[in-house]
């Protein structure tokens, strides 16, 4: 039964299922960060760089709160292909009720939060006192999205979870070219300011939202359908809680931390707020193919877990290092090359000062991007084996490295801005060091778990 839901990766050639199972989410991700790069390409070209400032640190902010349904949204996603490996229909179903009810009630939380303490957001990121009712502008909108973004990554961790990365993709592509065509009108046309290009990624998450909910409910039924014995359990809360919090913990650490540099950042001025704005756009859109092809690896990984198939996850591993590294130093390459003409497509040419540095935190951060390609392929690692709490610790090695080092280096006149950079491919280093480290020391534990003990036990109970 589980195969007539999705496509089953515990089958077939590993490197060839695992690339065609990872193309789709990474061409999806691409195309949602167009949501965020078409912002800033036009907010910059339309509106200015004070404007472009303020998308920026605001799009640091969305992307801390945003990682929390995230983080909620792939806990579940391995809960749910543990189960489908596992062929647990009925564990499944009731994983999807669970999870939905709990993303339901985060995300309501997260609003209710947000728009009371807004006045102190603004704040607690330094935000300059020029910057503070654009910025505030644009938030007031940009939350407002909230409810779309758990939609789709609810019903697009679901569909990936099951070995279905192309339908995402597809609601994903028609929102993108949608928010650039509305991104153009409001800003461009219709002289809207930051409020517009806000206006128009908001109503471009809700078309991708209300999309997938619709074409999962009609492609899918039996899988979200009312059904006699299927109701709403302590026994699967806890399930998807104990992997979802972890997930949660560890995305938002992530994204706390790049918060608190945001803040770091702020302090040096408008132009270094401008050319960060724009090099932070590059570079997530240069390193989102590994993060996604670790995203898909867990999935893999997952589902072979649950299948038990401990010889598919080692071979899976061999051939996830192999493309990812290929590829990371491929990315490097043409970052550190290209990084001026990268720069030009955010920021006017004669914005020189925004674009030397812009262009010194691309050649910085860009030449290690392997790093950030293996800490992703551990974080995946990690999570499929029903171990997020080591993903929790690797971030916290990388992050707090970051921040910590930010602050310190930033804070030596000799350095400045430029520690704040290199404090990023240090932390990686240490998290890499670390999370290879303790799988060398526990693999054999660690994956023989697959083959001593389904995921299941002690979650039968009828609660």
């Amino acid at each position: 039964m589980a195969s007539s839901v999705g496509n089953e990766l515990t089958k077939g050639p590993v490197t060839k299922k695992l690339l065609l199972f990872a193309v789709p989410m990474i061409l999806g991700d691409l195309l949602q960060q167009c949501y965020n790069i078409s912002d800033t390409l036009i907010v910059g070209r339309f509106l200015g760089a004070d404007a472009l400032a303020s998308v920026g640190s605001a799009f640091s902010l969305m992307t801390f709160l945003t990682s929390v349904i995230l983080g909620l949204a792939m806990g579940s996603g391995t809960v749910f292909s543990m189960r489908f490996g596992e062929g647990d229909m009925r564990g499944l179903k009731e994983g999807i009720l669970a999870s939905f009810a709990l993303l339901f009630s985060v995300t309501v939380l997260l609003n209710v939060l947000i728009f009371a303490g807004l006045d102190f957001i603004i704040w607690a990121l330094r935000t300059p006192s020029e910057l503070v009712e654009l910025m505030r502008e644009y938030l007031v909108v940009i939350f407002a999205g909230l409810f779309g973004i758990f939609l789709y990554n609810f019903f697009a961790s679901l569909l990936r979870s099951l070995g279905n990365s192309l339908a995402p993709l597809i609601f994903l592509a028609v929102s993108a070219v949608l928010n650039i065509v509305l991104d153009l009108v409001f800003v461009a046309v219709l002289k809207r300011g930051v409020a517009g290009a806000a206006e128009a990624t908001v109503i471009s998450q809700y078309v991708s939202g209300i999309g997938i909910t619709i074409y999962t409910a009609a492609k899918f039924p039996e899988l979200i359908r009312p059904e006699k014995g299927i109701k709403l359990r302590m026994s699967r809360i806890r399930e998807i809680t104990s992997f979802s919090a972890l997930t949660c913990m560890q995305q938002s650490i992530m994204n706390l931390g790049i918060l608190a540099v945001q803040g770091l950042v702020n302090s040096f001025g408008t132009t270094v707020m401008a050319s960060f704005a724009a090099a932070v756009k590059i570079d997530a859109f240069a390193y989102l193919p590994v993060q996604d092809f670790g995203n898909a690896f867990s999935i893999f990984t997952a589902q072979n877990f649950g299948a038990k198939r401990h010889d598919r996850i080692e071979k899976g591993i061999r051939s996830a290092v192999t493309v990812s590294a290929g590829f990371s130093l491929l990315v490097s390459l043409c970052v550190f090359i290209f990084a001026g003409q990268l720069m030009t497509l955010f920021i006017d040419s004669s914005e020189t000062a925004v674009i030397a540095e812009g262009v010194r935190y691309l050649r910085i951060e860009g030449s290690f991007y392997p790093l950030i390609g293996g800490l992703f392929l551990l974080y995946g690692l990690y999570r499929a084996v029903g171990r997020p709490g080591m993903s929790v610790v690797l971030t916290v090695f990388s992050l707090g490295t970051r921040v910590v080092l930010a602050y310190a280096l930033s804070a030596i006149p000799e350095i400045g801005v430029v520690g704040i950079w290199w404090s990023v491919p240090i932390g990686w280093f240490l998290a890499d060091a670390v999370g290879v480290g303790f799988y060398l020391m526990n693999r054999k534990k660690l994956l023989s778990d697959a083959l001593r003990k389904p995921l299941g036990d002690g979650l039968s109970e009828q609660s």
